[in-house]
């Protein structure tokens, strides 16, 4: 998204006595605003931080990234202790519930809380605890939870407030048979069967989770394909693991209304299909925060999923004012929000002379199994009439993962037939977030330093799941002729 060309000032508004000043301010301690706020620190600005909780980190930390990933490592490893003959509800005496995995979830959310406020402490930058809005462009108005009210100012201000699950009207989300992805963590009782509306990365991820914990799971995706932003074959393995393992998918459809029962939901499809399950998990878009800022105090407007448009340096058309992570919408990732906040820092430091994000983001979906992919898929190469061709490694023949009893998977790599020059790579299994980062580090290396003949000439330890490139390679390079 690019902002206008023409940036907007503001006149600050006279008669209000400011409680302090600084060069900054950052608004939300999310992955966006930690990593604006860490490098305008560090350049020695003085930064001042609002966060409307009462502990640092933003949903990444409280609701999003972090409780979900733990939340699905604790099951991932129950699947594979179940797969591998141990029966856990006998040596623990007691059944595994969505609740009893929750305190090693609580455990990495604290953790993670005291880490990242040692970073504000030791950079110096200051947290007020409250909701921000703007008086104007200078000015902030915080409201802290006793409706205590002060006023902030600072020359330039970034806007990093994250987002929130969408919750169309007619949802009754005050039930407790209905979530969405944030309040799905408050679930106390322990239910046989969920319906997750939205097949998204969230929706995917929580189908994995709950189907891993043994509840039977419809999920509804309103396309006719499950991330059709993937490589269709990765897609296509997701699609089959889940059919495998009993979850039940409906594509290409959307609710007609939800219905609750004494003991439960029922969904009505638009297409007169009906499905009933103990609750519900609303999972179909995320909405950006900002219809408390008072946008309008500025000139700015966020569109209708409250997100605002920005320029190659994360520049709102209000000159002073800058964007970062989920309330500018695409890539939505804490990875890049992080980075984006850190761009943005170099930015306003520079005056928008340096810094910006790299073209080729890797993608990280925690299903069981994992999926994680990087620069091109095939059907975006043949669209585009690449010659290129494709290397497979399939993980049930690498050793490592027949002892870690992971063997479900495989490593896609896809390389320029003339100049074997890596254009994408795709991953699908156990660790596929890790494993694919030594492609993406060869990938962008320049000149003839991006090459696939690299993973057949370097050695792999062994037996590792990296070893997985070289088997890829040389399979793909056995294809040319």
């Amino acid at each position: 998204m690019t902002a206008t060309t023409k940036s907007k000032k503001t006149k600050p508004l006279a008669n209000i006595k400011l409680s302090a000043s600084y060069d900054v301010i950052v608004i939300g301690t999310g992955p966006g605003g930690e990593g604006a706020a860490m490098g305008l620190s560090k350049q020695g600005k003085t930064v001042a931080v609002i966060e409307r909780n009462r502990d640092v980190g933003g949903g990444c930390t409280h609701y999003g990234t972090i409780p979900s990933k733990a939340l699905r490592h604790s099951v991932s490893r129950l699947v594979e202790f179940t797969k591998s003959g141990f029966n856990l509800e006998r040596e623990l005496g007691s059944k595994v519930t969505f609740q009893s995995i929750l305190g090693h979830t609580e455990r990495v959310i604290k953790d993670q809380v005291k880490l990242r406020q040692g970073f504000y402490d030791r950079n110096n930058c200051p947290i007020y605890n409250g909701s921000a809005s703007f008086v104007d462009a200078n000015t902030i108005k915080v409201v802290n939870n006793n409706n205590e009210v002060e006023y902030l100012g600072a020359k330039q201000i970034i806007i990093a407030t994250g987002s929130r699950p969408y919750r169309p009207a007619d949802v009754n989300f005050s039930s407790s048979r209905v979530y969405d992805s944030d309040t799905i963590l408050t679930l106390a009782h322990q239910p046989r069967s969920i319906i997750v509306y939205g097949a998204g990365v969230i929706g995917c991820e929580y189908a994995s989770i709950f189907r891993g914990l043994g509840l039977r799971v419809d999920l509804v995706n309103t396309r006719d394909r499950l991330l059709s932003f993937l490589d269709t074959e990765v897609t296509d393995s997701l699609s089959y693991h889940f059919w495998n393992s009993g979850v039940v998918m409906r594509n290409s459809e959307s609710y007609a209304k939800i219905e609750e029962t004494e003991d439960g939901v029922v969904m009505h499809l638009e297409s007169g299909k009906k499905m009933r399950a103990d609750c519900l998990l609303f999972a179909n878009g995320r909405t950006g925060n900002t219809d408390s800022l008072n946008l309008e105090a500025i000139g700015l407007t966020a569109d209708s999923r409250g997100q605002l448009k920005v320029n190659k340096h994360y520049q709102t058309c209000v000159e002073n004012i800058y964007a970062v992570g989920d309330v500018i919408g695409y890539p939505s990732l804490a990875s890049a929000a992080y980075d984006q906040g850190r761009i943005a820092a170099k930015a306003m430091i520079s005056g928008n002379n340096e810094g910006e994000l790299i073209r080729d983001i890797p993608t990280g979906i925690y299903t069981i199994p994992e999926i994680s992919s990087v620069g091109k898929t095939e059907q975006e190469l043949t669209e585009q009439r690449v010659p290129y061709e494709v290397g497979r490694a399939q993980f049930k023949h690498l050793a490592r993962a027949q002892i870690g009893g992971v063997d479900i998977g495989f490593l896609k790599l896809l390389f320029h037939r003339e100049t074997k020059k890596l254009l994408g790579i795709h991953c699908f299994g156990e660790r596929s977030s890790e494993i694919i980062h030594i492609g993406q580090a060869i990938m962008e290396q320049k000149g003839e330093g991006n090459n696939i003949e690299y993973f057949v000439n370097t050695t792999f330890n062994y037996p590792t799941m990296a070893e997985a490139y070289r088997v890829a390679a040389l399979n793909g390079l056995n294809r040319l002729f």
